[in-house]
């Protein structure tokens, strides 16, 4: 399994969540990074950069890494969707809610003999495509572009929430709003678990499909270090921060689980983890 880099500190969570599980996805399957460029019209380079954090992948190259790992794109297709609205929230509060930022792949991203001026589309170019003519943007009111923000956001936890790729998936219940999560040296936090709505539930988070690695924190964190300890897997403290100790119950409770045991918590660990 690849020995990854740290993701950027600054990385939108949303962000995260999506490169966590291009990460999975791509050591599941084996391939290099050279294999993967093989295999698709994206240069090693443009891998390298999206598998770490450094630049958002364009919907062809989501597409690409999940049929060249042999599996539906649908859920990472999702999260991507997510995660550019993230990013497109960041970069309008930015300019001031000025202009319409154009995302996805630019130039550098796509290899010359795979594409010609038709496959540069104008909600994947860069602006190095704008430059050179390949692509035109078009203004557009910020009122219809925030409206349709909105809506694939909207669109896109829908289709997180219900999960239509895996069967059986437990339904979500209405958030227990706790709060801003602010940790301080020392908190502990309470576990008290119990079942509503058909899953268990610490009451600190609602959640089924946060993904979280090494060093997250908030109420997800403790969301799931409550549960592991009802299970009898103890991460140790319960303070909302996921350490070596969380890392190493998660992985025990993945194993006795049946699942891959990567020490993350992800849609598949929170199934379990809910049941």
């Amino acid at each position: 399994m690849s020995r990854w880099r740290e993701l950027p500190a600054s990385l939108d969570q949303r962000a995260v969540q999506l490169v966590v599980q291009m990460r999975r996805l791509k050591d599941h399957s084996g391939l290099t990074l050279a294999a993967l460029a093989a295999k698709t019209a994206y240069s090693k380079s443009s891998w390298e950069r999206y598998l770490n954090g450094k630049k958002l992948p364009p919907k062809g190259a989501v597409e690409a890494l999940a049929h060249a790992c042999g599996t539906d794109p649908t859920r990472l297709l999702a999260l991507r969707e997510v995660a550019a609205e993230a990013s497109t929230a960041v970069g309008s509060e930015e300019a001031g809610g000025e202009g319409v930022r154009a995302e996805g792949a630019g130039t550098e991203d796509v290899r010359v003999e795979d594409a010609g001026p038709e496959d540069v589309r104008v909600e994947d170019a860069g602006p190095e495509d704008v430059r050179q003519g390949r692509a035109l943007r078009t203004p557009r009111p910020r009122t219809v572009v925030l409206a349709t923000a909105a809506l694939i956001a909207a669109l896109a936890a829908g289709l997180l929430i219900a999960r239509p790729w895996q069967d059986g998936a437990p339904a979500a219940r209405p958030s227990a709003s706790p709060g801003a999560f602010v940790h301080e040296p020392g908190t502990v936090f309470d576990c008290r678990v119990h079942r509503a709505h058909g899953v268990l539930t610490a009451d600190r988070s609602d959640t089924t499909q946060a993904i979280l690695p090494n060093g997250t924190a908030g109420w997800g964190v403790v969301e799931a270090q409550c549960l592991l300890r009802y299970r009898g897997f103890d991460p140790g403290a319960v303070d909302g921060i996921v350490g070596e100790n969380t890392i190493r119950a998660v992985k025990r409770f993945q194993t006795k689980s049946g699942l891959p045991a990567d020490g993350i918590v992800g849609p598949d660990t929170w199934e379990a983890l809910r049941r």
